[in-house]
């Protein structure tokens, strides 16, 4: 491809769905209800989906399940090359802009006027890739927090840390009162994490520039946070360990790993991982670089999105709307899938009253998440996060083994991140 500029991206995307003759054109053909087809790995979505479909006998929708992450869009991206993508997606908000590069989304901004209403103008921002165009509807956020055992820290006497120093204190005194345990671990196996606590310190690492492309993972920002936990990490303050393995499950549930920074589905992710310490956890704000503020980044969010091979873009964007921002699909979402939903009137209805059944301890989880989610940083993505994300897991997962600090990590995620992008085309700002 030749793309240059988002905008080339979103002309790009508008022609596919034109000269495939897909879209609405075709919502009217057949004599049957309209069939949709809708990939998402969210547990539980069937269930969501079924209500929809008993309400709209016209538009069925069929769940087919799938792994999320990067296999996911590889897996949409290789099916759209042989016209056989399907009608819905779901996307994360990181993958939107890959995904228009590459011609798989449709532009439903027709198709979804008014929706823009519902949710939060950075949330929005993320699915217009800062055109006039609209790839997708969010879907649910990810505003990270600290999550903390808190019966653990009551008897080593620490104090839930309110800065990024008093974060790196506690580590250092965990070790020191318990020789055995760690304050946490820091994990190279997904990289949306190190990507939020950038975006949290105000890093963004990809915009335009003029007819250009400007890539700065290796910001100021950025350097900011790496030298941070890589200093923690070859000082040996806190755990070096992946994430989501059978070793790291287990210290959660042992307490050997007494906190994780996260986001706000983690009480699923614990529930899972760590089942014997249900009501011992609790959250609090993500510690901050400067005293007194509310900055936080997101680790993961997801959105509904449109595909060119679609014959139904008229249907399938209805249904996007209705699941996003309808009363009872938003509080089966919570209920049946455990997202936090994006949209703005389900963070103060029924369907977040109550906190999730693993923080019986925090009844007021929900509302004290949606103060903290207030303090989202805009987040910046650019055409190639998968690359991008590919080379931190392999960069700093070596540096993370060998304790040996992150500088040179990040550079190589940088200069492979910029080379991957003038390869395929696009110009980038030196």
């Amino acid at each position: 491809m030749n793309n240059r500029t988002v905008a080339v991206c979103t002309a790009a995307a508008v022609a596919a769905a034109a000269l495939t003759g897909c879209g609405s054109s075709d919502d009217s053909a057949g004599s049957g209800p309209v069939e949709l087809t809708y990939w998402s790995w969210a547990p539980g979505m069937d269930r969501v989906v079924k209500l929809w479909n008993e309400e709209h006998p016209d538009i069925r929708v069929t769940v087919k399940k799938q792994a999320g992450g990067d296999d996911l869009v590889t897996k949409t991206i290789t099916a759209a090359k042989a016209g056989e993508a399907p009608d819905l997606v779901q996307a994360e908000y990181q993958a939107l802009p890959t995904l228009v590069a590459n011609e798989v989304l449709a532009d439903i901004s027709g198709e979804v006027k008014g929706a823009e209403e519902e949710f939060a103008p950075g949330l929005w921002q993320q699915v217009t890739l800062g055109t006039d165009a609209a790839y997708a509807v969010p879907q649910d956020s990810g505003p990270m927090m600290f999550f903390y055992r808190q019966d653990l820290f009551t008897e080593y006497g620490l104090s839930v840390p309110a800065t990024w120093e008093e974060f790196a204190e506690t580590a250092r005194a965990v070790r020191k009162k318990a020789p055995d345990r760690s304050l946490t671990t820091f994990s190279s196996n997904d990289a949306g994490l190190f990507a939020g606590l950038a975006q949290q310190a105000g890093a963004r690492w990809w915009t335009t520039e003029g007819e250009k492309w400007k890539v700065a993972i290796g910001d100021p920002a950025t350097r900011r946070v790496a030298d941070f936990w890589g200093g923690l990490v070859e000082e040996g303050a806190i755990d070096n360990q992946p994430m989501y393995t059978p070793a790291w499950n287990k210290a959660l549930n042992t307490g050997k790993q007494i906190a994780w920074v996260s986001a706000v589905w983690a009480p699923g992710t614990l529930a899972t991982a760590a089942p014997d310490t249900r009501g011992k956890w609790a959250m609090a704000p993500l510690p901050q670089w400067e005293k007194g503020a509310n900055a936080t980044g997101s680790w993961g969010g997801s959105t509904t999105a449109v595909t060119n091979d679609s014959g139904h873009k008229e249907a399938a964007a209805e249904f996007a709307v209705w699941l996003n921002t309808d009363p009872g699909a938003l509080a089966a979402l919570v209920r049946e899938s455990g997202v936090y939903p994006a949209a703005e009137a389900a963070r103060h209805s029924d369907a977040l009253a109550q906190a999730p059944e693993f923080f019986p301890n925090q009844p007021d989880f929900y509302a004290r998440a949606a103060k903290i989610a207030r303090g989202t940083v805009p987040a910046a993505w650019g055409p190639n996060v998968n690359v991008a994300y590919s080379a931190f897991k392999d960069a700093f997962g070596k540096a993370a083994r060998n304790r040996s600090g992150f500088d040179a990590a990040l550079r190589t995620v940088h200069t492979t991140t910029v080379a991957d992008m003038k390869k395929r085309g696009f110009e980038v700002s030196e």
